[in-house]
């Protein structure tokens, strides 16, 4: 078996696979302060309580997009696993051929979708990834990266215009958007909601003009709701990151180390 671990702006997702199987998923929010060892003690009670064992893990590797909690949860893994995890950076193998003007400046994040999507899904495909900011990218009919767009999140935008202006209130975004809205609420959600599924039914439009029709995948939190307001079609995949997570594994898990003899080594 084998623990991947997703590290986003605003939640890290925790997934162990068997084989290609996930056995379980599961979220926490992306604290900057938290140390080595709370983290530990968290993926420790993620494993008794979906009744695995951590002799059970093979390997573990981590994407990240914050560097300081990624240095924090190597160190957690070793403390529980005695195993060093495969870090998704400039000098691992994703599969994937990167046309993009510096390869190395690839975010882990968009390496792992790509290398999902290339491996998973028909070619060419677009992905859409709706985390804290939104990410459109593209892989081509061969499955080479060759880039794509990075614009504000859903979460973002909502708080940016509750938090900018005097009058209008943080809502939820649950609940139906409709065009024309009728109170502050519906039209503030219909703006949100409406206007970042035209945004992206402008970009797949315009991703297509370039490289032909493709498969649309989608992932993140806000990807089921947004597919409601979309007049272009797309597969769901919560998953994807992790998939690609597990992928890039495979390819790489020479670089994982056990140590029988690991000790935890007192704070100084």
């Amino acid at each position: 078996m084998i623990l991947a671990v997703d590290i986003g702006n605003t939640n890290i997702v925790f997934g162990v696979f068997d084989g290609d199987r996930i056995l379980f998923e599961s979220r926490m929010d992306t604290n900057r302060h938290r140390m080595a060892d709370q983290y530990a003690i968290t993926i420790a009670q993620l494993f008794s309580l979906y009744g695995l064992k951590k002799e059970d893990i093979d390997g573990a590797i981590i994407s990240s997009v914050v560097p300081p909690v990624s240095d924090q949860l190597k160190i957690s893994i070793q403390r529980v696993f005695n195993i060093t995890p495969v870090m998704v950076g400039a000098g691992i193998k994703t599969g994937l051929n990167i046309l993009i003007d510096d390869p190395s400046t690839l975010g882990a994040d968009l390496a792992c979708g790509g290398a999902a999507a290339k491996e998973l899904y028909p070619l060419p495909c677009i992905v859409i990834d709706l985390g804290t900011a939104t990410k459109v990218y593209a892989a081509d009919k061969n499955g080479a990266f060759i880039g794509g767009i990075i614009a504000p999140g859903i979460k973002i935008s909502l708080e940016a215009l509750a938090g900018r202006t005097m009058s209008l209130p943080m809502i939820s975004l649950d609940g139906n958007a409709p065009v024309i809205g009728k109170n502050t609420v519906d039209c503030m959600r219909s703006g949100v909601l409406n206007g970042h599924a035209g945004m992206l039914d402008s970009f797949i439009d315009k991703f297509q003009e370039q490289i032909g029709k493709a498969t649309v995948v989608a992932t993140g939190g806000f990807s089921t709701i947004i597919k409601n307001y979309c007049k272009n079609d797309f597969i769901v995949d919560q998953q994807l990151v992790l998939k690609g997570l597990r992928i890039i594994y495979e390819k790489n898990k020479h670089k994982t180390d056990r140590d029988p003899d690991f000790k935890v080594k007192p704070n100084k």
